[in-house]
């Protein structure tokens, strides 16, 4: 065969190349393709987030194919799943910081942990990402984290943000979607949020007096993002000029902000450079009258986010 020619060297770039699914085929070819396919390089990062995967499936690449050098996994599960479908296990998830204690990303999508007491992530994970997943009645408990990213859970409320917020000394949090955290939720959690570099609000509880929190506790932050926030006014806009260490600030919002509110803040932050606007009174001639305003930054328009 033309593949004995070539060194294993070469044979390893290509499986690099490979969707992951893929890659554990060809580890049905030779033995000499299932030994390159357990090379250790190859599952640095295991991104199995295309289709659904059980817990079954899960076990045998954990005891196969992952490894302490593991750094980010992804995994799709199925919501609303019965047992021989449930993502993970208690057992599991200990198998799992075990196998790989250098495991630092983990991300879910559509994923029913219901099933679980607590989603009890590994030692080493400092980032975590949910996405349209569904909580066990525990919440989570995340160590190390440091990164988190929740996206369409509507489970996620005012408690959970106080638990992980109280827990845990996050850089970064983004939540869009998350309906049940409130306006007053987020000025409970902002005085233990003191520490984060990056925030991302969307579809969530957001107004004057949120803003009037994140203002006073959150002075260490370098970018923000604030979508569909109707409640908030041109005051509570004013309240985010305390964040004298902002670089990148990303505003979506409703008829209620005023250009010269944007332009006010925009000349009181020191550091910022980028500024993106959305919503519909920030377009054509509006944004060019704040870029004009503001010649010391880039003012842009938001990108439109898919429905």
């Amino acid at each position: 065969m033309a593949e004995a020619a070539l060194p294993d060297s070469v044979l390893l770039r290509v499986l690099a190349l490979l969707p992951l699914r893929d890659r554990l085929r060809a580890a049905g070819v030779s033995r000499r393709w299932r030994r390159l396919v357990r090379d250790r390089g190859l599952w640095r990062e295991a991104d199995l987030s295309q289709r659904p995967i059980s817990c079954q499936h899960l076990r045998l690449l954990l005891r196969h194919y992952f490894h302490e050098g593991l750094r980010a996994l992804r995994l799709r599960g199925w919501l609303l799943s019965c047992s021989s479908r449930r993502l993970l296990t208690p057992k599991l998830l200990e198998a799992l910081g075990e196998r790989c204690p250098g495991l630092r990303r983990l991300a879910l999508a559509e994923a029913d942990l219901r099933p679980l007491r607590c989603l009890a992530v590994p030692g080493s994970v400092a980032a975590l990402e949910l996405r349209r997943c569904e909580l066990p009645a525990g919440g989570f408990r995340a160590p190390a984290l440091r990164h988190l990213v929740v996206s369409d859970v509507p489970a996620f409320s005012d408690g959970h943000l106080l638990d992980v917020s109280s827990r845990c000394r996050l850089q970064t949090l983004s939540l869009s979607g998350t309906y049940r955290v409130t306006q007053k939720g987020i000025c409970r959690a902002a005085p233990r949020l003191d520490e984060l570099e990056r925030l991302a609000l969307r579809r969530c509880g957001f107004g004057d007096a949120a803003a009037g929190s994140l203002g006073r506790h959150a002075g260490r932050l370098r970018s923000l993002e604030i979508g569909e926030a109707d409640a908030l006014t041109d005051a509570g806009l004013a309240a985010l000029a305390r964040l004298e260490l902002l670089e990148t600030l990303r505003l979506d919002l409703g008829g209620r902000i005023s250009a010269g509110a944007v332009v006010a803040l925009g000349r009181a932050l020191p550091r910022l450079r980028s500024l993106e606007l959305g919503g519909a009174a920030f377009e054509g001639k509006v944004i060019d009258g704040v870029r004009a305003s503001l010649p010391r930054c880039r003012v842009s328009p938001a990108p439109r986010r898919a429905a």
